[in-house]
């Protein structure tokens, strides 16, 4: 029998104690030993459940019991996740983790101390919820080159674009009605700023390229601005919006972004609508592939959880070779260096002269519209060309004011 315990008994946390006592049985086949929840910390207590008195407010009647071999955690934030984490593995237990944040901000730290003391760290559903993605990355993928992944990684966000493109909602009337349904929390800006994808992306690039990139070293543009109009003009040049978390690898460095972007309605990621997540990772071999389903919620988060645990079970006296390298300097492409072609809308009270001066300077650039457009409105698509050079390029414009530049992905 393996002990384990169990870090916060919320959403996820209370998830992963449901999945272990309601299929203990075909777990136990899987795993090769049965796994037996010993702790669970929480500051509340729950009487009717039938582990209740399994319960702990104390830390320490964890990192101090040998008898337990695997801790999950699922309290999340990073503080005192980090602290406790840090903790079981110096005492020589192994963990599983559902915590995005705590991966992306110290995740080569964690893994390195897994690594000196012969232990494993994993942490499957810090990306995909229940979407399997790390391991497929790591193992399934391994004989590939990948050069790219590219990504719907939040499901509120989702959720409000698609009600925006298929509803016709403004921003803020699909946020409430996120709000109501549960897909949002009262502060919303973790999803709708692009914090939540920013971190998940962070995972990704550092596992496929081998080296830590943290959270403030990525551009993220969130889509608080994104309007109605912006969604009429992206379907009148065959695209849809999307908040896309994108890494590239071009020349042994890397960009790493999240933003809105223009995905084509050909692109296997342009019909992922409402909280569904997906992951497209291109690479030499196989070309792209994508990973598909609900990117988080209570029992899809745990079975991740779970199998990892199954995974650290059948690993106790042996490493999973899941690692990468702590950050280095000048890995990351400067996000002004980056290529792109972008949706741009232009106000203008002289609608000509603005055309006049875009071909003047850009040569032939193709114009947007659609019916009933504002006619205060001149849209174009703008060539590919650096961050730095496309906001020279704008900035440089006398008879119109740039009020949207949404970047267009060859996805």
């Amino acid at each position: 029998m393996i002990n384990i315990a169990i870090l916060g008994h919320g959403v996820v946390g209370s998830g992963v104690a449901e999945v272990l006592h309601r299929n203990g049985q075909s777990i136990a086949h899987k795993a090769g030993d049965s796994i037996a929840i010993k702790r669970i910390l929480d500051l509340r207590t729950f009487p009717d459940l039938p582990y209740a008195d399994r319960f702990t407010t104390s830390f320490d009647d964890i990192v101090n019991d040998g008898d337990i071999r695997i801790v999950v955690e699922t309290m999340g934030g990073l503080h005192p996740a980090y602290e406790y984490v840090k903790a079981c593995l110096l005492a020589g237990k192994s963990v599983v983790t559902s915590n995005k944040e705590l991966v992306a901000a110290k995740g080569d730290e964690l893994l390195a101390i897994a690594r000196e003391n012969n232990l494993n760290f994993l942490f499957e559903a810090s990306v995909g919820g229940g979407i399997p993605i790390l391991r497929p990355l790591d193992q399934c993928l391994a004989a590939n080159e990948v050069t790219e992944i590219a990504g719907i990684l939040n499901g509120t966000t989702n959720f409000m674009l698609t009600r925006m493109v298929q509803d016709g909602m403004e921003f803020d009337e699909a946020l409430s009605l996120a709000q109501s349904l549960g897909y949002a929390e009262r502060n919303p800006s973790a999803d709708v700023d692009g914090h939540d994808a920013c971190r998940k992306i962070c995972i990704l690039a550092s596992l496929a390229f081998g080296k830590h990139v943290y959270p403030e070293q990525v551009y993220t543009e969130g889509i608080g601005a994104i309007t109605l109009t912006d969604v009429q003009y992206a379907a009148a040049c065959g695209h849809v919006i999307k908040l896309i978390g994108r890494v590239v690898r071009r020349d042994g460095k890397i960009h790493c972004l999240v933003s809105p972007m223009l995905v084509p309605d050909s692109s296997l990621l342009s019909d992922v609508n409402d909280v569904f997540n997906a992951i497209m990772v291109r690479g030499d071999a196989i070309g792209d592939v994508v990973f598909y389903g609900r990117g988080a919620g209570k029992l899809p988060t745990a079975s991740a959880v779970v199998a990892d645990v199954i995974d650290e079970v059948k690993h106790l006296k042996a490493r999973k070779y899941l690692c990468w390298e702590p950050a280095v300097p000048d890995y990351l492409l400067k996000h002004g260096d980056y290529e792109t072609a972008a949706l741009v809308q232009f106000e203008t009270d002289d609608p000509a002269a603005l055309r006049g001066e875009l071909a003047a300077q850009l040569g032939e650039v193709r114009e947007v519209t659609y019916d009933d457009a504002p006619a205060d409105r001149v849209a174009v698509l703008m060539p590919s060309m650096t961050e730095q050079a496309l906001t020279q390029a704008l900035d440089a414009i006398s008879h119109g004011k740039a009020v949207s530049r949404i970047r267009v992905a060859d996805l």
